[in-house]
């Protein structure tokens, strides 16, 4: 590790922010593919499917009461 790491300071900056902007991007894909991966299993199980249900009812409520508001205005029946 010590020999990698003198290895870098002895680059020019440019190499070594190339190199930085490599890893950072690779674990930023690393790390995405994981929550992708956990994400999947979690929203997969039927509690958590009648949960984001029984969650978003007083939504579609509203979204109902803001539809039925511009029909009366519009004159729309």
């Amino acid at each position: 590790m010590k020999k990698i790491i003198h290895n870098l300071r002895q680059q020019p900056e440019d190499t070594r922010r190339h190199i930085l902007h490599i890893l950072t991007f690779l674990f930023a894909l690393l790390f995405f593919s994981i929550w992708v991966y956990t994400l999947g299993e979690n929203l997969g199980g039927e509690e958590t499917r009648a949960e984001v249900k029984n969650d978003l009812k007083p939504f579609s409520v509203l979204k109902d009461n803001i539809i039925d508001g511009y029909k009366s205005i519009g004159g729309e029946q």
